[in-house]
């Protein structure tokens, strides 16, 4: 008779041990994604700076417009349109269908966590077509180039493979595709818009001279795009290990590599 209650304070005890456990591992992972969000958001003064000094000095308040739009605009397209058709309920594995305006999200936390998370890699994806095009495009028409990657172009592809991170699912990622850290889904979509940016648009004026030969156009500050290229190779600890989205001892092995 004396055994019972002590096996059931025994078991109390390891289920308030087990709970108190679950509930500093779920803080510990809201910490570490929040954090890893604001490095990545910091990679966007890296791709401000490495771009301006690597241009010449008189396009230096358009290429930083340009990168500090890519954030503020497409964070808020992002917001209104981008998150839904990207992980939203979907449309045969295509595109998201609600969600827009963090509609329906419910009182969550986590779910505000996530959407901050993915709204800095919206606006990353954006910015790396700004290089591409550096000096020869205008701020409007950039503008609305930012507008149109993050609310659509981004989303409609992060649908395809990353869906069912929350309520969507992916006609890609059904067929196997998997992308950790967005080297598909962030950076060659980047990468893509930016190789189309820069056949549509040419060179730099006077880039080749009449006998077709390149000439050197030096940028106008090396410190500045160095420190640049430090802030990025910084936010990138946050880019990759965050994408774990939990604290665990994974994030080691993934920051070293």
């Amino acid at each position: 008779a004396v055994d019972v209650p002590t096996a059931v304070t025994s078991d109390d005890s390891a289920a308030a041990a087990l709970a108190a456990a679950e509930s500093v591992q779920t803080n510990l992972n809201f910490v570490w994604t929040i954090l890893a969000a604001v490095l990545v958001f910091f990679m966007q003064a890296g791709f401000a700076l490495l771009e301006t000094g690597f241009t010449r000095s008189k396009n230096a308040v358009n290429i930083i417009m340009k990168n500090f739009m890519d954030c503020a605009a497409g964070s808020l397209v992002f917001f209104a349109v981008g998150f839904g058709i990207m992980f939203g309920t979907s449309v045969g594995g295509w595109f998201g269908s609600d969600g827009f305006f963090l509609s329906g999200l419910g009182d969550d936390p986590w779910n505000y966590a996530f959407f901050l998370f993915q709204v800095v890699f919206a606006a990353t994806a954006a910015t790396i077509v700004s290089g591409a095009v550096a000096e020869r495009t205008k701020f409007t028409g950039y503008l609305l180039f930012s507008i149109i990657i993050t609310a659509i172009i981004y989303p409609v592809f992060g649908s395809w493979a990353w869906g069912s991170l929350f309520r969507g699912e992916g006609w890609l990622e059904g067929l196997g595709f998997i992308d950790f850290a967005g080297s598909t889904v962030v950076h060659s979509v980047g990468g893509w818009a930016a190789l189309a940016g820069a056949l549509v648009v040419g060179p730099r004026v006077g880039k080749y001279g009449p006998d077709g030969k390149p000439r050197h156009i030096p940028g106008h500050s090396l410190p500045w795009a160095a420190l640049g290229v430090f802030i990025l190779w910084f936010g990138w600890f946050g880019f990759n290990a965050g994408s774990t989205t939990t604290g665990n001892s994974d994030i080691a092995l993934i920051a070293l590599n």
